[in-house]
């Protein structure tokens, strides 16, 4: 056999060599570029490129990775991130499959808390007309903090030191860790359930002393800064050192440096306000004894003006009396001016008093009786003599006075009709013949016209 025979590959076989060899020889590698092309499907997979100034790859980080990211990512974004070479043999393209990100020059977790506090600031998380004042003077201080550490130890024993007597209630929880976020949050939960109650407090601390960027991951969480803004209790934020700045700084109603100086915000020296106290009596006491004697000089001076009340006493007496004798007076003139008024009236009304005149209407009045009476008779007298006039008139036409003079009225039966005709009545019908003692009863025999 020839030695110069030749090797012939098939696409898939020497793709699948080349797969073999890039993955053997470049399991995981540390890889640093820039991000173009970013893109995000549905299926939450992020697919984008990787390249410097002279090359480019391929690279894809899956979803169960990127849930762990920090930061977001975006195009022109410079990274380094741990990966392993994969190559894709339906297309014969190499990439990287991404495992961890990081962003080059600043650390994720740093990252993160640019990106959280631009997006909070915009959303008016830190703004000063969000921020409650402190109360000067708190009945009840609430520390959320870790209870093992030295901070809870100094703020009780800076708080009692100026304030020895003031009631602290301690809520104790994680400050680093999985849960400690969960906690913090649900301590604010409890502080705002109590908000409205007779155990409420008036401040709130939440401490707890330094560390790395790290350690004060949860105080640079979103779901911390939202339970401080929903805090219905002025928030005091004491985290860390004096150089060290979360995002509970920013959303809180105070940022105290350190929790050491937390506990002297909160509440004032009683010694100095016991002397304040002091130096306000004694001025109220000096200003008090100042002001009375100024009145007391004036009062004398006023006493020295004022005439002696008995004596304006006695004038008014005097003018009392005056007055009562002219009121009187007035009176009186007023009682004589009516009762003469009431005389003149009086007499006036006697001398028309209808009374008088009674006796003279009484006779015209019998007079006028008497002559109506006469008036009466003769008229009634007249209308008797015209009544017998037309009675004897009325007796002459009446038709009684006719049959008495030997005349009848024949009258048809049953009809009762006057015959006036011989034409009306028939042969042999019977009529009834009235008289003037009765009636006759007859039957027509015969009729003639004319007599």
């Amino acid at each position: 056999m020839s030695q110069n025979i030749r090797k012939i590959y098939t696409v898939s076989e020497i793709t699948s060599e080349i797969k073999t060899l890039l993955e053997e020889n470049f399991p995981f590698v540390w890889i640093s570029g820039e991000i173009s092309n970013l893109s995000t499907p549905v299926s939450g997979h992020l697919y984008f490129t990787l390249k410097d100034e002279n090359a480019q790859i391929r690279a894809v980080m899956f979803r169960g990775q990127n849930k762990k990211l920090k930061f977001i990512l975006e195009d022109g974004l410079s990274i380094i991130g741990l990966g392993r070479i994969n190559l894709y043999e339906s297309r014969g393209n190499y990439q990287i499959l991404f495992e961890y990100i990081e962003p080059i020059g600043i650390g994720a977790l740093q990252l993160g808390f640019e990106k959280l506090k631009k997006r909070l600031s915009e959303e008016g998380l830190f703004d000063d007309k969000y921020k409650s004042p402190l109360p000067f003077l708190p009945n009840k201080i609430c520390v959320i903090t870790s209870p093992t550490g030295a901070v809870i130890y100094d703020i009780i024993n800076i708080i009692h030191r100026r304030f020895y007597n003031i009631n602290i209630e301690i809520i104790p929880v994680k400050v680093q860790g999985d849960s400690a976020v969960q906690e913090i949050v649900s301590a604010f939960d409890m502080i705002n359930i109590l908000a409205d109650s007779k155990n409420s407090s008036d401040v709130v601390i939440l401490a707890r002393g330094g560390g790395s960027i790290e350690d004060l991951a949860a105080f640079n969480s979103e779901e911390v800064a939202r339970a401080i803004f929903a805090s219905k209790i002025p928030v005091i934020s004491a985290v860390g050192h004096e150089t060290d700045y979360t995002i509970s700084d920013f959303v809180s109603d105070l940022r105290a440096p350190t929790p050491s100086s937390a506990a002297e915000l909160v509440v004032p020296l009683k010694n100095e306000l016991k002397n304040i106290c002091d130096e306000l009596f004694k001025n109220l006491i000096a200003r008090i004894y100042y002001n009375l004697e100024k009145l007391n000089i004036i009062l004398k001076e006023m006493d020295n003006r004022l005439v002696d009340p008995r004596k304006n006493i006695y004038d008014f007496r005097l003018r009392i009396d005056d007055y009562t004798d002219r009121l009187l007076k007035t009176i009186y003139n007023i009682l004589n001016k009516w009762r003469d008024q009431l005389i003149w009236m009086s007499r006036s009304l006697y001398a028309n008093n209808p009374y008088k005149h009674t006796n003279n209407i009484n006779i015209l009045l019998k007079q006028l009786n008497n002559n109506i009476l006469s008036s009466i008779d003769i008229y009634i007298q007249n209308r008797r003599s015209i009544i017998i006039v037309l009675a004897s008139r009325l007796k002459d036409l009446s038709p009684i006075a006719i049959l008495d003079r030997g005349y009848s009225i024949t009258r048809t039966i049953p009809d009762a009709v006057l015959v006036r005709d011989p034409k009306m009545v028939k042969t042999g019908q019977e009529l009834e013949v009235m008289v003037s003692k009765g009636s006759l009863i007859c039957r027509v025999e015969g009729k003639s016209y004319n007599g």
